[in-house]
């Protein structure tokens, strides 16, 4: 049966610092309902009335719906907030190599004093081609698992060049079960990240101290779900702007952290029709900017930086300035501070006693919200002054991101979307339909993905390493979800390794794919 005649329909849910907005999409991608709903302190409510007030317009068609789509930002509220953090008990293999820099030498305190229950290292590893630095330490893996019972909620073990030989990451898993007992997950850093040891070290942690926070947000969903008598599959955007289950968001919180600025991108790029261009997101706080290239988000070059700690995950480009709807003005300068979601309650043009850039954008005629009037002539002049602070910055910011292109068009998404004006520095601005809603598109049409990272041989037999490699992608973005038949590689990253005992290429292959029709 062709996709553009079945009768069901998606929802996408994504979470702002502001709002919370849910679209419903049919099969062809065409708007069937949309609801914007204020976040909730503890973002799960909000995402309930948002989820309920799209259910709502759906009416009877609410039985057509076969998926739901979440972006969040619980976890990234949870690593920068300090809180809802489970405590880890971080333990790394390869003692004998790796010493000189411990377990996160570099992470903040604060941080440190939230999310980890103790650390240690420990012998054991392998080198890039297999050779074993030394044994797995098990009585030593023993003594550290029973120093940290009762104190740690979580282990994260990460051992040298793990993502090529995760045998005795594995053999922790066990152990751990066996002293701790299978309420106490593992984090495994050959699961998280790619070949450098400390950033990789970093995004397990992070990982294993977020699974309570995500956990609650899978939890609020399926209760939601079940109340309105909704029997779906559910889905999480990940940082690349794909999609993993429920189930998989559950055991890697930590690839729900970018989701945002993704979902905007590629719900910019369908509602424009545009795959090169500039992407504006501007919300309560602040405006958001990345490029679309071929249809996706161009991803950051360096590594990530969470809460104060680098990655090595794949995160979109995005440069945030302090700019947003909420933006407070005051006599001497715009911002940084917000009333973010009590923009309706403290704007002036809403009756309040703020002046906001919501204001300063009303008085110039780029929005037309609230009661005009109630601005008077008092404050003017310093709107005035703050809609050029803004039009400033976005100017250098667009700059920035197009690398000084002018012929990328400047698409303008989000809430706040009409603080943005005609023109920026020659790029044109597009403004398409449900533009205020975009980030919530993009959550509902993001694609499934699968990766596979290897090490391949130099010379003779690279060729079938490759095409394995493919296969194991594909087969991986099939096991998230995606449609066989549209699934494909899009990407295969081939890096030659300088150490080792042999002539080795490290190979990343990304496939992705549309989601399977759930029936």
């Amino acid at each position: 049966m062709s996709r553009r005649t079945e009768p069901w329909l998606r929802i996408g849910i994504d979470v702002g610092g502001t709002n919370t907005d849910a679209v419903a999409l049919d099969w062809d991608d065409r708007m069937i309902a949309r609801a914007k709903r204020p976040t909730s302190d503890d973002v799960t409510a909000g995402m309930r009335a948002a989820l309920a007030a799209v259910l709502a317009e759906l009416g009877a068609r609410a039985g057509d719906v076969r998926s739901v789509m979440v972006g969040t930002t619980h976890a990234t509220n949870a690593v920068v907030g300090r809180r809802d953090l489970a405590k880890v008990g971080v333990l790394r293999i390869g003692a004998s190599v790796t010493a000189a820099v411990p377990p996160l030498a570099d992470w903040p305190g604060d941080l440190r004093r939230a999310a980890v229950a103790g650390t240690a290292q420990v012998d054991g590893g392998h080198l890039i081609d297999g050779y074993p630095v030394a044994p797995l330490d098990v009585e030593a893996v023993k003594r550290f698992l029973g120093g940290i019972a009762g104190r740690a909620e979580a282990v994260a073990v990460t051992g040298v060049f793990s993502p090529v030989h995760p045998e005795h990451e594995l053999r922790v898993a066990e152990l751990v079960r066996a002293e701790l007992g299978p309420g106490i997950s593992t984090s495994m850093g050959h699961q998280i990240g790619a070949l450098g040891l400390l950033a990789r070290e970093n995004a397990t942690v992070l990982n294993a101290a977020l699974r309570p926070a995500v956990a609650a947000v899978t939890a609020a969903l399926a209760q939601a779900l079940d109340e309105h008598g909704l029997d779906v599959a559910t889905y999480f955007t990940q940082n690349d702007g794909t999609l993993m289950d429920a189930a998989h968001a559950d055991r890697f919180p930590l690839l729900t952290i970018g989701s945002g600025p993704s979902n905007s991108l590629r719900g910019a790029a369908l509602l424009s029709g545009l795959t090169d261009a500039v992407v504006a997101d501007v919300g309560g706080t602040t405006t958001d900017l990345g490029v679309l290239v071929d249809g996706f988000a161009r991803e950051s070059a360096a590594g990530s930086v969470i809460g104060g700690v680098r990655t090595n995950l794949p995160m979109p480009d995005v440069l945030s300035i302090a700019y947003g709807g909420g933006t407070v003005v005051y006599a001497d300068r715009t911002g940084p501070e917000s009333v973010d979601r009590a923009i309706t309650a403290q704007a002036l043009v809403f009756g309040g006693s703020t002046p906001t850039l919501t204001d300063a954008a009303v008085f110039a005629g780029r929005l037309a919200l609230g009661d005009r009037a109630r601005l008077g002539s008092g404050p003017g002049g310093r709107l005035k002054a703050a809609v050029e602070d803004f039009d400033h910055s976005l100017l250098e910011a667009v700059s920035l991101v197009s690398h000084g292109r002018r012929d990328q068009p400047v698409v303008a998404v989000g809430g706040a979307a009409g603080l943005i004006p005609a023109t920026v520095d020659g790029h044109s601005v597009e403004r398409p339909r449900h533009a205020d809603v975009a980030n919530a598109v993009g959550a509902a049409i993001a694609l499934v993905s699968g990766e596979h990272e290897t090490v391949v041989p130099a010379g003779s037999g690279r060729l079938d390493a490759l095409a394995q490699a493919r296969e194991t992608a594909v087969a991986k973005a099939v096991a998230a979800g995606a449609d066989p038949v549209g699934t494909a590689v899009v990407r295969i990253r081939e890096v030659p390794l300088s150490y080792g005992g042999r002539r080795s290429i490290r190979v990343v292959v990304k496939a992705v794919g549309p989601l399977a029709a759930v029936r």
